[in-house]
Parts: structure tokens; C-alpha cells; sequence
């Protein structure tokens, strides 16, 4: 069993307290008595850690200066600027789909030295998407995808805090990446809303591709518990509220830096468990055989080498693309999606080798459902030949960029493996409000 790493000095402060740390307290077997005061020995290490941090992470004013792809707003720029002048970063990106986000851009990809930034992970921890490729053909169920869509939509739990009326058991339950994240907590409810949605931007996708083959699409993150996570995490590192403030780094070799990367494990491991059998349920609607799956979290953190050295590589919005890695992008609901493959090149490395997770928007929630009505979200899809089943005005095409022009931008670090045309999207509907979407 791994020691605790707090018991030392948790005993001192019993003993110091007049308490012999080996006595019991509590009702029957009870608990050895330093265990009252581990909380309080853990706060004191965290101080200590995030006093040092804060020593070495003073504004750098010979920061490197971010790469931009794309066209991006003062606000956004400077979001990301603020970012690279935080902690001991080497490099940074801002891909073509991005946008403000809290304390670093949507589609901002930065390389620390040693460090981790929670805040740039963000609060939906390992939010990424699935594909798969059926040996199922559109035209055998074109005439059913009304049929279809109701089905996911009764099958499928979408929108805030939502159960799952399926027990899903999964070997992730037994790791101890619970103990060493602190969060078995959350355990009895994470297993709860294993295979849930959530609402916003977080869907379930029909589509076609150049021959036929019908794929089935899906994106949503750690849920409950990677928010839960973030949350903890963040404020133990001193995290400010609202969208422009200092990045919330940690030393990632400090104890509160290796619980935070074991809890984003654990929600990295949550998030692909979800997508996974979220998918294979709607592969029993919609009936055939997996011939091909793409599948990648695009919030997350990774140790990467690039250069000859090592870095933790934190993406928020954004899609890790090594040469011959593949990924799944969506466009907005109405528009097409594709399968990516990174490729080698001098801007690809200089990129950190990522891309976009998206389209990217042009406005937000509230601005959308200002500017936008629903008749015209409904003839834009009408015209696109998409069945949507819930969705909001805030997740209308019109306040996406277009995908096609935002691929282009990056044409020199991917390629395009298949175009995929959606013609059915389901989503959480417009009542709903979910504080784990990304």
C-alpha cells in the first residue's frame, strides 16, 4: 500500500497537540488519532509548495511568443499572451478554432517545463471525441433515422447531473488512481453517470462518408468528476475566478501536482469509457459491425519531447496530431466533419504538433441566442438534409466558424482522411443547463 505522504508530519501535530497519534478516536474500530489532523498537514505542504512555485513564476517578460494560425480577436490574443508570460513555458499555439476561455484561449496548446497548468486543462477534463465506421450503408436506413434518433434520445442520458439507468462496470472503478487523486469521494456517483452526455456543445452524430458507410460520432468529456476534479485542484492552486486571470500552474513533481495529474489520469480514463459505451449503445440502434475508430481527448495535458526535450504539453480545445496520428473533428451540427491525420513538417513541429477540435466560435452562448432564431438554425439544417433531436440556439451553426476554412489554415500539418456528412445530431435539449460542459 502506498504510505501517505502526510502521516509523518500528521503525526507530529497529534503529538504536539497532547494526543498519542497511535490512540483510537471515533465510534467502533475507530481511526488512529493523527488521521484527524491530516488535513491540516496537508494544507500546510500545499502552502509550502505553491509559496515556492510562486517565487519562480513571476511574470517572464522575454516570454516566447505565441504562433497564431488563423484570425482571433484582441481579447483572445491576449488571453494567450498573458498565459506564455506564466510559469516556465517554452513554446505556445493558438490553433484556427480558437476563442476565449477561462484563463487560457479555447484552441491554445503551451509546453511547460516541469510544470502543469490547471486551468489550461480546464475544467472539463479530457472532453474529446469518438468516431466509428459501421459496415452499415445510409440508404439501408434512411428511411428510419426519425426511429433511430428517438431511440439514442431515450436510451442516452443527456443534460445536467444525469444518471445513468444502466450500470456500467469498468476495470477503471478498481484503480488506484482514486486513492493517489484523492477522489474516491466521488466514486459512487462518477459510476452513477458513467455514459452520460451533458449538454451544450456535447453530442451524439450520424454521419456518411464519401462511400456510404454510415459512422457514428461522439463528443463530451470526464463529466461530474473531472469538474469536481478541477474545482479541487484549482483552488488548492490558488485558481482565480473569471476568464483573464493568471494561469493556476503547479510543480509537477510536487505532491499536489502528482495528485492532480493522477486525477486528470483517472478523468482521462472516465471520459474514454463514456464515449466508448455511449457509442457501442448507439451501434445496437443503429445495427452493424465497427470497421474503423478514431478516438482522442482534445482538454488534457500530455509529457511529450519535442526539440530533444521533455515538456508537459497542455491543449485546451485543441487536438494532439503527430505524424500519422489521426483524429475525429466535428464542425458545427450542420456542417461536415472529418477524420485528420498529422503529417511531419516544419510547422507541424513548430505547432506542437496539434490542431484544431473544431470549428470554433464566432459568438457566444448568450450572444447566440440574441442574434439567431430558431427558424433560421431550422432551415439551415433543413437545407443540410439534418434530423436534430434537442439542441438550443446556442449551439446554432451561425455562431460557428465554417470548417473547411479553419482546416486550411492548418493544410500543412494534416490531411483530411474522410469527409463526414451528418444527417442526424442529437443533443441535450434547450431546457437544459450543464456546468460540465467544456
Amino acid at each position: 500500500m502506498r504510505k501517505d505522504p502526510y502521516q509523518q508530519r500528521a503525526r507530529e501535530l497529534c503529538a504536539a497537540a497532547g494526543i498519542d497519534p497511535d490512540s483510537r478516536v471515533g465510534e467502533g474500530r475507530g481511526r488512529p488519532a493523527w488521521c484527524d489532523y491530516r488535513d491540516v498537514a496537508r494544507a500546510e505542504q500545499v502552502a509550502r509548495e505553491q509559496a515556492v512555485l510562486a517565487a519562480t513564476t513571476k511574470q517572464n517578460p522575454n516570454a516566447p511568443a505565441p504562433i497564431i494560425i488563423g484570425q482571433h480577436d484582441a481579447a483572445t490574443v491576449g488571453q494567450m499572451q498573458n498565459c506564455m508570460r506564466h510559469g516556465n513555458v517554452a513554446a505556445g499555439v493558438i490553433c484556427a478554432d480558437g476563442h476565449l476561455g477561462y484563463a487560457q484561449p479555447v484552441g491554445g496548446v503551451i509546453a511547460y517545463r516541469d510544470q502543469i497548468s490547471a486551468s489550461g486543462v480546464g475544467f472539463d477534463i479530457a472532453c474529446g471525441n469518438m468516431a466509428v465506421k459501421l459496415d452499415t450503408k445510409f440508404e439501408r436506413i434512411k428511411d428510419s433515422v426519425g426511429t433511430i434518433i428517438s431511440d439514442i434520445g431515450r436510451s442516452i442520458s443527456f443534460g445536467l447531473g444525469r444518471v445513468n439507468e444502466e450500470r456500467v462496470d469498468h476495470a477503471l472503478f478498481a484503480s488506484d488512481l482514486w486513492e493517489r487523486s484523492e477522489r474516491t469521494d466521488y466514486k459512487q456517483k462518477a459510476q452513477a453517470q458513467l455514459g452520460t452526455v451533458g449538454s451544450g456543445n456535447h453530442y451524439v452524430d450520424l454521419m456518411r462518408d464519401e462511400e456510404g458507410h454510415v459512422w457514428i460520432g461522439v463528443h463530451f468529456g470526464s463529466r461530474g468528476l473531472g469538474h469536481s476534479t478541477a474545482t479541487k485542484y484549482l483552488k488548492l492552486a490558488g485558481g482565480q475566478d473569471g476568464m483573464n486571470v493568471p494561469p493556476a500552474i503547479l510543480d509537477a513533481n510536487s505532491d499536489l501536482g502528482r495528485a492532480y495529474l493522477a486525477g486528470m489520469e483517472l478523468g482521462g480514463l472516465y471520459a474514454y469509457a463514456g464515449r466508448e459505451w455511449v457509442v457501442e449503445r448507439v451501434r445496437r440502434i443503429v445495427g452493424g459491425s465497427v470497421l474503423d475508430s478514431v478516438h482522442n481527448h482534445h482538454n488534457f495535458a500530455w509529457r511529450e519531447q519535442h526539440g530533444g526535450e521533455n515538456y508537459w504539453v497542455v491543449r485546451k480545445g485543441a487536438t494532439p496530431a503527430f505524424p500519422a496520428q489521426r483524429g475525429f473533428v466535428g464542425g458545427s451540427m450542420g456542417d461536415d466533419a472529418v477524420i485528420i491525420e498529422g503529417v511531419e513538417s516544419t510547422e507541424s513541429a513548430a505547432m506542437l504538433y496539434s490542431t484544431i477540435h473544431g470549428a470554433g466560435r464566432l459568438f457566444g452562448r448568450k450572444e447566440a441566442k440574441r442574434r439567431f432564431q430558431r427558424a433560421e438554425m431550422d432551415n439551415w439544417l433543413r437545407a443540410r438534409g439534418v434530423v436534430l433531436f434537442g439542441a438550443d440556439l446556442d449551439e446554432s451553426p451561425m455562431a460557428y466558424r465554417r470548417l473547411p476554412n479553419v482546416l486550411a489554415e492548418h493544410a500543412h500539418t494534416i490531411k483530411v482522411q474522410h469527409t463526414l456528412r451528418p444527417f442526424a445530431v442529437v443533443m441535450a435539449g434547450s431546457g437544459e443547463f450543464d456546468p460540465f460542459k467544456d
